[in-house]
C-alpha cells in the first residue's frame, strides 16, 4: 500500500467526496497528489488517503465545516449521550494505560465529559441539522477531538446574557466568567473547570466556535482568542495531551 498510487476519480470514492473538491485540497496543501511530470494526471498515494481517512483533526474538521449536514463516519460519531458516556468510558480505560498519564488521564476524561456533555445538553431539541457528536482519541498522536453542528456558544450564552455580540465574546465568557442561573454552572463551573484543568497540566487545547478560536497551552500559559476565516457552526475542540 506503501507505494500504491490510484486515480483522483478513485481517490475521491475513497473519501466520499467530489474531485474538485479533491483539486482544491492538492492546490492548498491539505491533500497533496503525486504527479509523474507536468501536465500529467493527478495520481494519490494510497498511504496519504489511509492516513487522512484515520486523523480525527482532518475529520473533524471536515465535518464541522462542512455546509451539506452528513453524519460522519460511525467510528467516529455518537448519536446520542449514552453512545457517547460509553465511549468515553472506553477511552478512560484505554488511557489509563499509558504510564505518564497514570495520576492525569482521569482529568482528561473529565474535560472531555464536559465538552461532549455540553453539546447534548445546550442542544436538546434544538439542533440545527445533524443531532450528535464527532468523538475520536488517538492515544499514539496524543490527542482528542470533539465536535457538533449544534448552535454554538454566542446563542447559547445569548439566552442568559444578550449583550454578548460576537463569537469571540461568548468564548472569552464561556472560558472566564460564571453566569449565576444557568444549569452547567452548577456542575463544576463547565468550561471555567476546562480552562483550569488545561492550564493546571500539560495538556493543551484549541476550542472553536464560529469564527473564534481559544487556544490554552499547558503550566498556566495566558489563553488567548483569535479571529478566523473558517466558520464552524457548533463547537470544535482538540485537546493534546
Amino acid at each position: 500500500m506503501i507505494n500504491k498510487l490510484i486515480t483522483i476519480r478513485q481517490a475521491a470514492k475513497t473519501l466520499g467526496i467530489s474531485i474538485d473538491t479533491l483539486r482544491r485540497w492538492d492546490k492548498s496543501g491539505k491533500l497533496l497528489s503525486v504527479r509523474a511530470g507536468k501536465g500529467s494526471h493527478r495520481l494519490y498515494k494510497e498511504s496519504d488517503l489511509d492516513v487522512f481517512v484515520n486523523n480525527p483533526i482532518q475529520r473533524a474538521e471536515e465535518w464541522a465545516l462542512s455546509r451539506i449536514p452528513k453524519e460522519p463516519p460511525e467510528n467516529f460519531f455518537c448519536q446520542n449521550s449514552a453512545i457517547f458516556q460509553a465511549r468515553l468510558s472506553k477511552m478512560e480505560s484505554d488511557l489509563s494505560k499509558i504510564k505518564d498519564l497514570e495520576d492525569s488521564f482521569p482529568l482528561l476524561v473529565a474535560v472531555a465529559g464536559e465538552i461532549g456533555g455540553n453539546s447534548f445538553d445546550h442542544n436538546i431539541g434544538s439542533w440545527p441539522d445533524i443531532m450528535g457528536a464527532f468523538f475520536a482519541y488517538d492515544t499514539n498522536r496524543r490527542l482528542i477531538v470533539l465536535a457538533d453542528r449544534g448552535q454554538g456558544i454566542l446563542t447559547t450564552l445569548k439566552r442568559t446574557k444578550p449583550s454578548l455580540k460576537t463569537h469571540a465574546e461568548a468564548l472569552e465568557t464561556a472560558f472566564t466568567e460564571i453566569i449565576s442561573g444557568r444549569a452547567p454552572e452548577s456542575r463544576g463551573n463547565g468550561l471555567k473547570f476546562v480552562k483550569k484543568v488545561i492550564s493546571g497540566n500539560s495538556f493543551a487545547l484549541d476550542f472553536q466556535t464560529g469564527n473564534a478560536k481559544l487556544e490554552i497551552g499547558p503550566f498556566g500559559s495566558a489563553a488567548s482568542i483569535s479571529k478566523r476565516k473558517d466558520f464552524i457552526q457548533g463547537c470544535l475542540a482538540i485537546i493534546r495531551f
